[in-house]
């Protein structure tokens, strides 16, 4: 899986990845156990991940039923079944959140748009700090396909993670597209993906700039807590401002 230089930088590693945990959502269309030309692409950086020591796992929302809908469960706004509750949960045990898509049209997928108005659902919730509740997390996107589109999808995914409260660090997406219109896709023989040194580089990159980012946020206990306090901004609880719930 791993090439000799991502094995190199794995074995010269001298910190501690050990506690981390990192999951991987994988938009594909195809329902498991199909091949998935962006898990072939998100693997790479899964091994990385996992030689260092990080407890990863890869999920497909696909084979999931996640009702359409902004709020966190959407069998209480009348559907009769919604999965999204518990891959929340699972989300929300992570330190690193990874998002992977295929492009269709220039654009992330359908599954895709689907998963993040989820994580939206959640959004304003907060954690212990009062802060939004995606907040001490860092997120990364993989992209595939056949046509332009990569680092558009990209500019899409990473934003809506930043918006929500992620932290997105440096170079945080990696992708590979083949040859426009018909043609072999990530893993298929010949395509060359494996081997392009650039779309290697970059999910090296990616990953190693993830985990980075998530130590730094948990020796650190998170996004320091102020002046982002969802809480106190609504309680009006600092000096000078006025408390509308005389809660002081």
């Amino acid at each position: 899986m791993l090439h000799k230089e991502q094995q190199t930088l794995c074995d010269a590693w001298q910190g501690d990845f050990t506690d981390l945990k990192a999951i991987f959502l994988n938009c594909t269309l195809k329902p498991s156990p199909k091949p998935s030309n962006t898990a072939g692409l998100m693997s790479v950086s899964r091994a990385i991940m996992e030689r260092l020591g990080v407890q990863v796992e890869m999920v497909r929302p696909v084979d999931h039923v996640l009702a359409p809908g902004v709020y966190p469960d959407m069998t209480e706004h009348g559907f009769e079944r919604d999965d999204w509750p518990e891959l929340y949960a699972r989300v929300l045990a992570c330190d690193i959140v990874v998002i992977g898509s295929p492009i269709w049209l220039g654009e992330k997928s359908s599954v895709c748009t689907r998963l993040v108005e989820r994580l939206y659902a959640n959004s304003a919730e907060v954690n212990e700090a009062g802060q939004y509740v995606y907040y001490g997390r860092v997120g990364g996107c993989i992209i595939t396909g056949n046509e332009d589109g990569s680092k558009h999808c990209s500019m899409n995914i990473l934003y809506s993670l930043q918006h929500l409260g992620f932290l997105i660090p440096p170079q945080a997406d990696a992708g590979w597209v083949g040859e426009a219109g018909p043609g072999p896709s990530y893993c298929d023989e010949g395509s060359g993906g494996p081997e392009n040194e650039f779309t290697q580089r970059s999910v090296t990159f990616m990953t190693f700039n993830l985990l980075h980012m998530a130590r730094m946020l948990k020796d650190a206990g998170g996004i320091a807590a102020h002046g982002n306090q969802r809480t106190r901004w609504e309680a009006g609880d600092w000096p000078g401002h006025p408390n509308p719930e005389h809660r002081r």
